[in-house]
């Protein structure tokens, strides 16, 4: 059974940073696409970030380029979200997403494309 656990998630002041972690089981993420997504009650899921399978091609939403970090650590099945210079409107619930490789160019694909695992969430919290 394909599971995707969130970690790192906590309450920072305004320009903090938070390293999130998605750790895989049950699969291995080798040939997955990964992406991070945020939800804000009472609006929409937003892709934040993506990284593909075999060339870990990264994209980022407008918002949080230059700030946000995504990367993978194949050998320990786990996807990171480096987030630095945080501001308050970063407020969210973070979920990681796997889908299996495509072969599609890129990975913003991720962002509108149904996906095979979803993480349970973990909530960043940016206020003084």
């Amino acid at each position: 059974q394909l599971q995707l656990v969130e970690s790192g998630g906590g309450s920072v002041q305004p320009g903090g940073s938070l390293r999130l972690s998605c750790a895989a089981s049950g699969f291995t993420l080798d040939y997955y696409v990964i992406g991070w997504f945020r939800q804000v009650p009472g609006k929409e899921r937003e892709g934040v970030s993506c990284i593909s399978d075999s060339d870990h091609n990264t994209d980022y939403v407008d918002s949080v380029k230059g700030r946000f970090t995504i990367s993978r650590d194949n050998a320990k099945n786990t996807v990171y979200l480096q987030m630095n210079s945080l501001k308050p409107e970063d407020t969210a619930v973070y979920y990681c997403a796997a889908t299996y490789s495509r072969s599609l160019r890129g990975c913003k694909w991720i962002f509108s494309e149904p996906l095979d695992a979803w993480g349970q969430g973990t909530l960043a919290t940016v206020s003084s």
